[in-house]
């Protein structure tokens, strides 16, 4: 017998006493999508896009206030594979912006209602094995008056703007069907450096006519290592969407995940067995942690407190909009890295699953939040008093905390940004999202952005102003002030600040420190670098602040916008909208938040001066930096409290100067130069 009929005996013996392994699938569905607009009603008018698409790429970043709102039809084949016969199929999308209808052959499966949570709906009976059928999702992003967001100062981009997976199971399954969630919850009941309390709440499902009888197996497991294991007998009913089962378990002298500086997690895998096969799985992570928020000391990790050096996000870029891939937001996640971030509010949305995914294993503090957004400085309301828009906002708030309950970054539930109490009043609306919040997830305190006083500031668990001390108005010092008066007015008051920021061109440069008109078409870099300086040293003086974010991290799309140096664009990012150059405010932030050591000479891109007699500033978190201006040393001098060094009456000659600074701290010297020229 030769070797070749040798080995297909013995695999043929092999797969005859193996058990059979019917374990999910994941099958992601982005390519070869065919996409028209509904007013495109000639079938010839379809292009293929892949997935992740957006129709406002281009209109929306142009600074067009009128950019296509409306609806937009995907349009895909689906192969249903032989050996899926006698399987669950579901299709989940990650996100589509912000009301998607699915058809199956053209026959209605489902409608999601909001733009910035993931949807399952199932397909199972609507389709057969062994033949193609068409998947039609019809995207309308267009303003509804039920749907949240109404109103906010960002672009709508419509589409389907993330992932899109067909999820194949057997009959009976972990249940995608609660919410589009994972179907497992981690509950930290209770959380010491001692001993960490944990239930896991698994969702079951079953198809099928009658009763099926599965084990479900429970493993925490550290690496290779397994920490805590168990199985348990179920009987899931028949026809049955979600029926919850319960496992406590406890671990002693657990290891903490500890934000930026050990952010260590468990895995958690559920298992499903069927007559001793595995048929269904869903791994997710536990990072154990406590925290608190204490009004007079901030916030505290762990038992250590924590000040929360933080940015926020928007989930868009140049170029591509909102449809962002898994290397963009790797991308925006490693500048925050760089520049120290220890926390990040995601506004103002739920962003994608893979963002949620970077923070826990980064460490990064999240804030997450619903899209219930009011105007800010324009016009109409983030709030309709109807029954349909009250249901939609519930709706979201509880898909979000249910899809992202076991990310340990996430330590705030949002509620809402700059609602106003004119007209409907949203406040008794709030206090019902907020009792929401908290049956739904007891563990972690809700949070609200403001920007006024009343009634709303009191109604979440902790809450965050947005200011913009020296930007719109005022000066800087303003926030110190108003920031004094409102922690002794209300000292029982967890208080935040959720924005602060100015806007800033790295084409506007000035040799003069002068504060701007905002809506103006002159935002110089240098005073977005004042306002932060000046901004941080009223902010890191009061440990009262629980939490600060910069508005924001990078430049984002408001079409409506006309300021700066183009239309279409809110400028207020440390770093530009293509992410390819960091503003100055940038560096001073990392000189204060990132131990590295760095130096960084302030206004390198004003290399044309009119003034001979200059200030020059460093930024460094070195011990010592020594200034030369063409060869010869200037002075020398320590950084202060904020990591600035500042020289001043430092002449220029005519021409070129090439000015220098020499960083050193112990063995480590560091150098930056520029060239200016003094015209």
């Amino acid at each position: 017998m030769n070797r070749f009929r040798i080995l297909c005996l013995l695999l043929l013996a092999a797969s005859c006493v193996a058990p059979a392994v019917a374990q999910r699938q994941d099958v992601l569905l982005n390519n070869d999508w065919q996409f028209r607009f509904s007013h495109q009603v000639d079938p010839a008018a379809a292009r293929r896009v892949d997935l992740p698409h957006t129709w406002n790429a281009q209109d929306a970043l142009a600074g067009r206030p009128d950019y296509k709102r409306g609806i937009g039809n995907y349009t895909r084949r689906l192969y249903i594979r032989p050996e899926w016969a006698g399987k669950r199929l579901f299709l989940r999308f990650e996100g589509a912006n912000s009301v998607a209808d699915l058809f199956v052959d053209g026959r209605h499966a489902g409608e999601h209602r909001g733009g910035y949570t993931a949807f399952v709906f199932e397909i199972t009976d609507r389709v057969v094995c062994g033949c193609a059928h068409t998947i039609d999702v019809r995207v309308n992003n267009s303003e509804q008056l039920d749907v949240m967001p109404l109103v906010g100062d960002f672009n709508f981009y419509g589409g389907i703007y993330r992932d899109v997976h067909l999820i194949v199971t057997d009959p009976v399954c972990i249940s995608p069907l609660n919410c589009a969630s994972p179907g497992v919850f981690l509950d930290q009941l209770s959380v010491s450096g001692q001993r960490a309390e944990v239930r896991a709440r698994v969702d079951l499902s079953n198809a099928a006519a009658e009763p099926r009888r599965v084990v479900v197996r429970l493993r925490i497991a550290d690496g290779d290592r397994t920490v805590f294991e168990t199985e348990r007998p179920v009987v899931v009913a028949p026809h049955t969407a979600v029926q919850e089962e319960r496992i406590d378990f406890a671990i002693d002298r657990p290891h903490l995940w500890d934000g930026v500086d050990d952010p260590f997690l468990y895995r958690a895998e559920v298992v499903l067995l069927c007559d001793g096969a595995e048929v269904d799985r869903v791994e997710q992570p536990l990072g154990l942690r406590y925290f608190s928020v204490d009004p007079d000391e901030g916030f505290f990790l762990n038992g250590r407190h924590l000040p929360l050096r933080g940015v926020c996000r928007h989930q868009e870029r140049a170029g591509v909009g909102n449809a962002l891939r898994r290397e963009h937001h790797d991308e925006d996640l490693r500048i925050m890295e760089e520049m120290g971030v220890n926390a990040v509010r995601l506004a103002h949305y739920p962003q994608a699953e893979y963002v949620y995914d970077r923070t826990d294993r980064l460490g990064m503090i999240a804030w997450a939040e619903i899209p219930f957004v009011g105007p800010g400085g324009y016009a109409d309301k983030g709030f309709v008093d109807s029954p349909a828009f009250r249901a939609n906002g519930r709706e979201q708030l509880r898909e979000m905390i249910r899809q992202h309950y076991n990310h340990p970054s996430i330590c705030f539930w949002g509620l809402f940004n700059e609602l106003k109490e004119s007209g409907d009043n949203p406040v008794d609306y709030v206090r019902e999202l907020d009792s929401l919040a908290h049956a739904e997830d007891a563990s972690r305190p809700t949070v609200a952005a403001s920007n006024q006083s009343g009634a709303l500031n009191l109604l979440t668990d902790l809450i965050a102003w947005n200011r913009y001390d020296g930007w719109y108005g005022a000066t800087p010092a303003t926030l110190a002030s108003w920031l004094d008066a409102t922690h002794g007015a209300h000292p029982g008051l967890k208080i935040g600040i959720s924005e602060y920021g100015a806007g800033a061109s790295i084409l506007h440069q000035q040799d003069s420190l002068v504060q701007p008109v905002p809506d103006s078409w002159w935002h110089p870099e240098n005073w977005q670098t004042e306002y932060h300086i000046r901004n941080w040293r009223i902010i890191r003086a009061r440990p009262y602040v629980w939490g600060s974010f910069v508005w924001n991290m990078f430049d984002f799309g408001a079409a409506h916008r006309t300021e700066g140096d183009r239309p279409g664009i809110n400028d207020k990012g440390l770093v530009t909208h293509d992410r390819r150059v960091r503003k100055d405010a940038f560096y001073f932030y990392k000189a204060n938040w990132n131990p590295e050591p760095m130096v960084r000479i302030e206004g390198r891109r004003n290399d044309r001066r009119v003034r001979p007699v200059t200030t020059v500033r460093v930024f460094s978190n070195c011990r010592e930096v020594e200034l030369r201006v063409n060869g010869r040393t200037v002075a020398s001098a320590r950084p202060d409290e904020v990591c600035v060094c500042t020289f001043e009456d430092v002449a220029l000659r005519p021409g070129d100067n090439l000015v220098e600074a020499v960083a050193r701290d112990g063995a480590t010297t560091l150098e930056d130069r520029c060239v200016w020229r003094l015209e």
